[in-house]
């Protein structure tokens, strides 16, 4: 599977691509995926808690909440998306001087 992979980015390089051109638009494309996922996960942990609320009306008592599931993977998705932002800033600033040797 990793061959497969290194193959998928040894036909990119050979089309000429720019290598940190393509890793700059996959790290966009990954932030944009955590952040969606993300998005996902607040709107379930509201719907949880509209649901806990309509429960709680009825005098429904729910003992399985899965909110904090929702909040661990919320935390770890945040992390993993401040980790990609500096992977890209660190990968746009050591560009830059290069860029302006060139």
């Amino acid at each position: 599977m990793e061959n497969a992979a290194a193959d998928g980015v040894a036909v990119c390089l050979d089309e000429g691509n720019d290598p940190y051109s393509l890793i700059v638009t996959d790290l966009v494309a990954l932030i944009g995926h955590v952040q969606a996922s993300l998005r996902l996960i607040e709107a379930a942990i509201a719907r949880e808690a509209f649901l806990a609320e309509q429960d709680a009306a009825a005098n429904i008592f729910v003992l399985d909440d899965v909110t904090p599931r929702y909040a661990v993977a919320s935390t770890t998705l945040k992390a993993c998306d401040a980790g990609i932002g500096m992977a890209l800033d660190r990968l746009r600033d050591s560009e830059a001087p290069a860029r302006l040797l060139n």
